[in-house]
């Protein structure tokens, strides 16, 4: 890209912390791209967003643009002739990763299929990376659903994505070419009884269009918001307001989920980030959705808070979170990081939604209407990192993740701007230490109304204190 070659050596970086602006950002990058559109991801549901996108990609696959797809395998579940259908277009690939082998034909035979290999069950793909003409790159905790760009109208996912161009993308295409070209990846047509052609793509078409049009019809509002781009677009606008800067992309090596026991060291993204976490020496913000610190990250936290490093931590409230039982692997933590001085802060579910007495509602599924998802870290307001991984065991040693440190103290800026607003009384729940006779226990600030006010005890309901405390009694912390 031209704008790149007037800053040598540093790429250029735009924060796309509105879901509005992430799904615009992905729509225009295909409209523009003249020659490869890259897409990998951990999670692809289909909804009126996933719609208009493959819409897209049909068009940009009809006007010559090769189009290569990888998806996790957990999330294919059920739709191999769906996604194969789509493959049957000349320009676009698609790929399975880790797949399962056994039994896909239907839901209780893939359930099975599981039990007999939950090693490999339990090591997925977490990555979420959008790369067109490998010259711009979208890499951060969104995956393709409409619970990811406020299409969904019972769900929200608070996120980030970040939009690089230049030296950025290149790298992470070397990310997604060893992905592609691992022996893990498998073509969708293998997996296929019968091999789709023509017809079924066309058929795939007009199934599309039609629920897009059925869309416009039932929920206009949404599909208008959505489809702004087509008369309304922003894309070039951004380009023009980029931060440059030099950066580095991390990502796990595809061999990571090959290992029995825990991986090799040189395999994982953890090891290429501990440089970053070693030298903070002021102030450290993590943001994670999913937060378990383990023993070592208990010993790193600690210890740093103790050297006098202001650490503060914005994750989810156990009323907001998706999965309440991860919840479990962090909050026994919290009475020893607060005592070294960490901060602690929980994002609320949203004051709209919560129920009487100011506790939110729960169903059986833990989903919960507002869920924190972003994945970010701000070393001494010098350097940021944002991608896909969550501060758990999970992403340090069982998933693979993508992401990338930017050394930029005015991006870093702007992240923390972000963090600070969550952590916000009106919006998140600061986890405190209060004396309360001989003993302390846990108490957490919050405001309504203007007012700040003292909770007792942790907001949330019996299904989901049950699921955290079973996640906990059982001892799952190095599985979350």
């Amino acid at each position: 890209m031209a704008r790149a070659d007037a800053h040598p050596g540093r790429s250029g970086f735009r924060l796309l912390p509105s879901s509005h602006e992430a799904f615009i950002a992905r729509a225009e990058l295909i409209r523009t791209a003249q020659r490869s559109l890259d897409l990998q991801y951990y999670i692809v549901h289909d909804g009126l967003s996933t719609q208009i996108l493959v819409d897209e990609l049909l068009k940009a696959a009809d006007r010559g643009v090769r189009v290569r797809l990888l998806i996790d395998d957990l999330n294919s579940d059920g739709r191999d002739y769906e996604i194969g259908a789509l493959a049957a277009h000349p320009n676009i690939q698609i790929r399975l990763f880790n797949p399962m082998h056994l039994g896909r034909s239907t839901g209780v035979t893939r359930t099975l299929g599981r039990l007999l290999d939950l090693s490999q069950q339990h090591r997925r793909m977490h990555n979420k990376l959008w790369l067109a003409d490998t010259s711009v790159a979208i890499v951060g905790g969104r995956n393709l659903g409409d619970e990811y760009f406020d299409a969904e109208p019972s769900l929200n996912f608070t996120d980030i994505d970040l939009l690089g161009v230049g030296p950025v993308a290149q790298h992470l295409g070397q990310s997604f070419d060893q992905y592609w070209n691992s022996a893990l990846s498998k073509p969708v047509q293998a997996f296929l009884w019968r091999q789709p052609d023509a017809g079924d793509l066309q058929h795939a078409r007009k199934r599309l269009q039609r629920d897009i049009a059925h869309a416009r019809g039932e929920q206009q509002d949404l599909a208008e918001s959505l489809l702004a781009y087509r008369q309304r677009p922003r894309l070039q606008g951004w380009l023009d307001e980029l931060i440059w800067a030099p950066s580095q992309s991390l990502w796990d090596a595809p061999a990571k989920v090959l290992t029995r026991d825990e991986p090799d060291p040189a395999l994982l993204l953890t090891t290429q980030l501990a440089p970053e976490l070693e030298g903070v020496r002021h102030e450290l913000f993590l943001v994670s959705a999913y937060f378990v610190p383990a023993d070592e990250g208990m010993r790193y936290l600690t210890q740093r808070a103790d050297a006098g490093v202001d650490i503060r931590l914005l994750t989810n409230s156990l009323e907001a979170t998706d999965v309440p039982p991860v919840h479990g692997g962090y909050a026994p933590a919290r009475k020893a990081l607060l005592k070294h001085g960490v901060r602690l802060f929980e994002l609320r579910r949203r004051p709209e939604q919560q129920g009487a007495g100011g506790s939110a509602g729960y169903n059986l599924t833990g989903m919960s209407d507002s869920s924190l998802h972003s994945k970010a870290a701000i070393f001494d307001r010098q350097k940021v990192f944002i991608g896909s991984f969550n501060f758990d065991p999970r992403s340090a040693l069982w998933n693979t993740e993508v992401g990338v440190i930017v050394d930029s103290p005015e991006l870093a800026e702007r992240v923390r701007e972000l963090a600070l607003r969550g952590m916000s009384p009106p919006l998140a729940y600061e986890v405190k230490l209060q004396r309360r006779g001989d003993h302390t226990q846990l108490v957490w600030v919050t405001e309504d109304h203007g007012r700040l006010h003292v909770l007792d005890q942790e907001p949330a309901g019996l299904w989901r204190r049950f699921n955290a405390w079973i996640s906990s009694a059982v001892g799952l912390e190095r599985m979350l």
